[in-house]
């Protein structure tokens, strides 16, 4: 069975059918393509176009026999994006409200986050009063990153006060059994998005804001490939992160924005 295209079928709402049609086969073929078989040339071109992830995801290529492994890459890439606001929303939401063990976030502002969800506390409290390990990772506005990196965006003190803002939105998860919120002060070279298996990467570029930057979508192959490297990122810096007091001087600076 190709659990891969399964799960992306089910994760961008497409049935069988809308992928046949797509493809321009039988439902029957497509069914077959999801028992194991594996499509045409053209076929698997027009399947992973159409579903909007790499080709090599859904139907990996395999590796001569002998041959060392080639630390996950072509296999991980479900998707890019060219920029954050390219990501479906729904993708966003669906991620969330399904992951089962792990969601993790590290972000400078993060503004986005719950301005394009503005219930996105309330589901990370579900989620995490179903067991799901909730930690939020935000730039600390008192840090030298946050001045550094603001300076490279030409924004200057911009950065720590939408730090502050987005902050006061995740204020009610603090109480919560699961729930972890710290701040950081290190060069972010991407901000990450996990959840469980799946992994949102958004590479900085520098001088531009995170948002106008690509997004990479990975699931996790193996220990060796690209998820791993960053998921290892994350745990570093959470690592040396500090937890968030909202009573701390400035950082409870309700109605910047």
């Amino acid at each position: 069975m190709n659990e891969r295209l399964h799960s992306v079928l089910a994760q961008r709402g497409v049935s069988p059918e809308s992928l046949a049609e797509a493809c321009e086969v039988d439902p029957k073929t497509v069914s077959r393509w999801l028992g194991g078989r594996v499509p045409h040339r053209r076929h698997r071109f027009r399947a992973a176009q159409h579903l909007c992830v790499e080709e090599t995801f859904l139907w990996p290529i395999p590796r001569p026999q002998g041959s060392r492994p080639d630390a996950g890459l072509g296999t991980e890439l479900v998707g890019t994006y060219q920029n954050r606001a390219s990501v479906p929303r729904d993708i966003w939401l669906q991620l969330l409200a399904e992951a089962r063990e792990e969601i993790g976030v590290l972000v400078f502002s993060g503004t986005f986050f719950v301005q394009s969800n503005p219930r996105v506390a309330k589901m990370l409290s579900e989620r995490a009063t179903a067991g799901v390990r909730v930690r939020l990772c935000f730039g600390d506005p008192s840090g030298q990153a946050v001045v550094v990196r603001g300076r490279e965006e030409g924004i200057g003190d911009t950065l720590a006060a939408k730090i502050r803002a987005s902050l006061t939105y995740y204020r009610p998860l603090l109480p919560e059994p699961g729930c972890d919120v710290r701040l950081h002060d290190t060069t972010l070279y991407a901000s990450l998005f996990r959840y469980d298996d799946d992994l949102l990467v958004n590479p900085h570029v520098w001088g531009q804001p995170a948002s106008a930057n690509p997004v990479l979508h990975l699931k996790r192959a193996d220990a060796t490939g690209w998820f791993d490297s960053y998921a290892q990122s994350f745990e570093t810096i959470w690592a040396g992160a500090r937890p968030w007091t909202p009573d701390e001087e400035g950082t409870a600076a309700h109605g910047q924005d």
